[in-house]
């Protein structure tokens, strides 16, 4: 392994997950000839496009005729040093991180470092790939503020399809089969996870159909009774029942010319079924109490979280009814299928909420971008918006800081490995695995920190260590002493 020199620190061990090596353009400046080139070539070698430069002077001056994703930097230079260049990349080019090496490691050093805006400050003698790690985090801190400032700029025009925000290859094929069958009269099954957004694709249907200019009704077969559903779907005539004090169209006829959405299809009442299977086939309503059938002219679009095959196969729902609402189906992809969205969403929801609350908060720091990149959005893209618009509510400045986000999102570490094409969420580490194996040992043993160091063949004060650096242990019967 190619050293600076001999160092007896140890680098951090990496994940053996395959993934694309991070490239970026560095500036190197050293006043010590020998050093700089050293740097150059062993960087080179690991893939960065490196410049170097032997002054402060000259550095200062290709930063402001060139790109750089990051700048390495000595301390102790000739005429000006490390802190000087630091001081002004940083006043220039306050996007480009700067790492600082040193052969005198004080605290005051790395104090004076951090306050003039270094990214990073590096003691001589270390291993180069510690040094590599560093410029790696650099380089990616500044792709990733880029990213935030490129989608700043372009986000108005790089929106989905009508109400659908997105450019992943996940959501891109939503939008596909959205386009192909908005001027189709076919009923339209959408699934997918709660959060998802289901009701914004069948709002995109409507709005691409030629049934637009009708109106879009929509309703939520889980919140009510089946008989409360009944007379808000079919209507009622005066006198139907006790409250009936006049007759009531429902909302087959309320979506007359237009679109019907039934969310949580899933979820209706098995007795409401067969009503609905009857008035998708005869295309008539009859309202409760009425002994006269009524037709409508609405295209149905259905939703739901719920795998309906099984809810067939379980007897929980009607399979004629399940082929008669399932001609056209849209799955819609969870936000952790379509990661490259959700940096484009948080600035579709941060320009929504600041125009809302009449806020100027008009950006994204990176290190929220990191943040927002890093969750794993179990509440998909309801969670996401939630989020922004608690941010922008607790904004302060115009750009939102890592403080705005929500506890849950400050706080949270991945507990996954990033291989590309494969579902994260599948990959564990093995200090997750386990966390969760020792855990699921102690919650069946009822919480006795003894039985379960037997059964896991460790002495009680390893387990126990291992209980607190998780920070949780089930509650349980008291242990022996």
């Amino acid at each position: 392994m190619e050293r600076v020199t001999e160092s007896p620190y140890t680098p951090p061990s990496l994940p053996r997950a395959v993934a694309a090596p991070v490239r970026g353009r560095v500036l190197v400046v050293d006043d010590d000839a020998s050093m700089c080139e050293t740097l150059a070539l062993a960087l080179g070698r690991r893939g960065f496009n490196v410049t170097q430069r032997t002054s402060a002077v000259e550095g200062l001056e290709v930063l402001e005729q060139e790109e750089f994703d990051a700048v390495v930097t000595d301390l102790q230079m000739e005429g000006m040093d490390g802190l000087a260049l630091c001081e002004r990349a940083v006043a220039k080019r306050p996007d480009v991180p700067v790492v600082v090496l040193t052969a005198f490691g004080t605290l005051e050093s790395a104090m004076a470092a951090i306050r003039v805006g270094a990214y990073d400050f590096l003691t001589k003698p270390f291993d180069l790939e510690v040094l590599r790690l560093a410029i790696v985090r650099a380089v990616q801190h500044h792709q990733l503020g880029e990213e935030v400032r490129r989608l700043r700029r372009g986000a108005s025009a790089a929106g989905g399809f009508g109400t659908i925000v997105g450019a992943s290859p996940a959501i891109r094929r939503v939008v596909d089969l959205v386009a192909r069958v908005s001027e189709t009269e076919a009923t339209v099954l959408i699934t997918g996870e709660t959060g998802t957004g289901k009701e914004l694709v069948a709002r995109a249907l409507h709005q691409t159909s030629r049934r637009a200019a009708g109106p879009f009704v929509a309703i939520n077969c889980a919140a009510m009774p089946a008989e409360l559903l009944e007379s808000e779907l079919f209507g009622h005539v005066k006198g139907a029942f006790t409250d009936a004090k006049g007759a009531r169209a429902g909302l087959f006829l309320k979506a007359q010319g237009g679109t019907l959405f039934l969310d949580e299809i899933g979820e209706m009442p098995m007795s409401m079924q067969s009503k609905l299977l009857r008035a998708l086939q005869e295309r008539t309503v009859r309202p409760v109490g009425s002994d006269r059938d009524e037709a409508f002219d609405a295209r149905l679009l259905t939703a739901t979280n719920l795998d309906l095959e099984v809810e067939v196969e379980e007897k929980r729902f009607r399979q004629d009814l399940y082929y008669r609402i399932n001609v056209v189906h849209i799955a819609v992809p969870p936000l952790r299928s379509r990661h490259n969205d959700v940096l484009l969403l948080a600035h579709h929801f941060l320009r929504t909420f600041a125009a809302a609350s009449d806020k100027s908060v008009t950006s994204l720091s990176p290190a929220v971008a990191e943040k927002l990149m890093a969750y794993s959005w179990p509440g998909n893209v309801r969670e996401l918006q939630n989020c922004i618009e608690r941010a922008v509510a607790f904004a302060r400045f115009a750009e939102l800081t890592v403080d705005d986000l929500p506890d849950a999102i400050r706080a949270y570490r991945s507990t996954s490995l990033a291989i590309p094409g494969i579902d994260s969420t599948e990959l564990l580490t093995m200090d997750e695995v386990e966390r969760r194996y020792i855990l699921r040992v102690l919650k069946q043993l009822g919480g006795s920190k003894t039985a379960c160091a037997e059964v896991l063949g460790l002495d009680r004060r390893t387990l126990y260590r291992k209980l607190d650096r998780y920070g949780e242990a089930p509650a349980g019967p008291a242990d022996e002493a």
